[in-house]
């Protein structure tokens, strides 16, 4: 007795629906044309060399100072008239850029913030202390040494102030947590890509250092400080500014060679940080 082999219609009659709903789905896909991929959405910091601008000016002025950190662009279809010198530039040198919806903008920025343009560059690494000593040319400097700052949206005021006011740099201790990050930089308005970024290492070190470059350091103090606009400014100068809410490190603050306050009506306790570094840079420049 033979068997008689099975019939690919019975088999279809024997399958389930879900089945058929797989097959019919997987057909569809096969006939479809490819469909370009959506931008991966990765957390900022994703890629430890790269770091998530967002914001027109930032992202601007990245391609106006180091137009070779850019890796990726990501903008609405509104900003293409706009950034044409930059799409242009991608093209050149086959940098991707994509097209995409604002919806899309918001998540690759995790942000609402992002004017129409989001893009990848590589992280400026900061300086030593050294390389930054011997690379100024003689006459009057002006720095800032964050204390403690940790607040990116305060970091990013502080930034844009210090490029206004034409700050040499901003100097962090070795532990320091502080870094540009894309929140910062759209706060700066192009100032994170104005003004370096150095690491100190040892305090004492960095204290002797700085004096022998012929620097003051002056502590910004809530109360108890000279009056800062009765103050005479050295040429050279390190503003220490403390951290959110606790101050500066009272050691720090000692070891500093003038202690400064800004005087007001006594309304309110003290200003941010922000608003208060802007009052200090614009009476060292004045």
């Amino acid at each position: 007795m033979t068997t008689k082999p099975p019939s690919p219609w019975d088999k279809a009659a024997i399958r389930t629906d879900d089945a058929r709903k797989r097959e019919n789905i997987g057909r569809r896909q096969e006939a479809a044309p490819p469909r370009e991929p959506r931008p991966a959405v990765r957390p900022e910091g994703g890629n430890k060399q790269e770091l998530r601008y967002y914001g027109l000016n930032a992202v601007q002025a990245v391609f106006a100072q180091r137009p070779e950190a850019i890796r990726k662009l990501y903008l609405s279809e509104a900003r293409i008239p706009q950034l044409q010198p930059l799409l242009s530039w991608c093209v050149k040198n086959r940098i991707g850029y994509r097209v995409v919806e604002e919806a899309d903008l918001g998540k690759l920025a995790a942000s609402s913030h992002h004017e129409g343009v989001v893009a990848d560059v590589l992280r400026v690494e900061p300086l030593a202390l050294s390389a930054w000593l011997q690379s100024l040319a003689p006459g009057p400097v002006l720095a800032l040494w964050l204390d403690g700052v940790g607040n990116p949206h305060n970091f990013g005021a502080i930034l844009r102030s210090a490029a206004h006011f034409g700050v040499g740099a901003i100097l962090q201790s070795q532990d320091s947590t502080l870094a540009v990050s894309g929140a910062a930089a759209r706060v700066a308005e192009g100032g994170a890509e104005r003004v370096p970024l150095v690491r100190m290492q040892d305090r004492h070190e960095a204290l002797a250092a700085l004096r022998a470059a012929g620097f003051k350091l002056a502590a910004t103090v809530v109360r108890g400080g000279a009056d800062l606009f009765a103050a005479r400014l050295p040429q050279r100068l390190v503003y220490v500014m403390g951290a959110e809410g606790e101050g500066m490190d009272d050691a720090l603050a000692r070891a500093c060679d003038l202690q400064l306050s800004i005087p007001g009506t006594g309304a309110v306790e003290s200003l941010n940080v922000a608003a208060a570094t802007a009052v200090f840079l614009a009476q060292w420049h004045r």
